[in-house]
């Protein structure tokens, strides 16, 4: 099966038409054409070797941010200060996305407050006979390498990673440093550190290969809570029941639409190249 991280699809080809045009609006014909041809490249390169394509996405506030106010809260201070309209941008991709949800033979999954990497894992979970292909260059999905019936392609670098990781030990070291795009912090670090705008307090090399090595790592309270922090927002075995059994239900329930669906939108929308190509889908 291949589990294809929707959002990073959207968000790079999307960035791709802007990057260094901070004055170009974004061209919503153009960017449905390149995230329809990444998605028609990636079947037909991956769909006789690993079979289904899904299409996994986030949904609304993540559990997340329940959990930890401060989850990726740099990332909405640096779209309001940045020189991009995040709102249009946005409104694109939820355009594009609803599109193809309702028109391509592909389930398309996203399940209110949870995240793509929610669903990806909850589906790996699901079955282990199977084996699957994570389409992301998101390193959050090495730790789901460990399963043994995993891989993971990078579009960006257009090849396979995390081959060399042992995801255990990767794992615990994401949790030991934290993420600063997702705004945890290190396990040395309060909870404020990043809204406050400081430094955090650095771990050495030393500490992280010593910590990362052990299953119990000899902690303070403090430091051992900020541990747990971390494992909370970072280890995809802490998703909330409630949450993955929301995506199993909607993924078992799932009714993918007919490919007669694809001929009439290509039409209506005046992609001729992808007419072409309407067997690749």
């Amino acid at each position: 099966m291949i589990l294809v991280d929707l959002n990073q699809v959207l968000i790079s080809n999307l960035m791709a038409q802007v990057r260094g045009k901070a004055d170009v609006k974004p061209n919503k014909e153009m960017i449905r054409f390149m995230v329809l041809n990444s998605l028609r490249g990636i079947n037909v390169k991956f769909k006789d070797e690993y079979g289904e394509m899904v299409l996994c996405s986030d949904a609304g506030d993540p559990w997340r941010r329940d959990f930890f106010p401060n989850y990726k809260h740099s990332r909405k201070a640096a779209r309001q200060d940045g020189p991009f309209d995040w709102d249009n941008i946005f409104n694109i991709i939820t355009e594009i996305k609803n599109e193809v949800k309702e028109n391509f033979p592909y389930k398309v999954m996203y399940v209110e407050n949870s995240e793509a990497d929610d669903i990806i894992a909850s589906i790996i979970k699901l079955q282990e006979e199977t084996i699957y292909l994570v389409v992301s260059g998101d390193k959050d999905f090495i730790q789901l390498h460990h399963y043994g019936n995993v891989y993971q392609w990078s579009p960006l670098l257009k090849g396979f990673i995390g081959e060399q990781e042992d995801p255990i030990k990767f794992l615990r070291e994401q949790i030991i440093k934290g993420d600063r795009s997702d705004g945890v912090p290190n396990i040395l670090s309060d909870d404020e550190i990043f809204v406050r705008g400081e430094r955090q307090k650095p771990i050495r090399a030393k500490q992280l290969e010593e910590w990362s090595n052990v299953d119990n790592i000899p902690l303070g309270s403090e430091t051992k809570k900020h541990y747990n922090r971390n494992k909370k927002l970072i280890d995809l075995s802490q998703i909330p029941k409630t949450i993955e059994t929301n995506i199993i239900n909607t993924y078992k329930n799932y009714k993918v639409k007919d490919r007669s669906l694809l001929l009439p939108y290509f039409i209506g929308k005046k992609l001729k190249t992808l007419i072409d190509k309407i067997n690749d889908f």
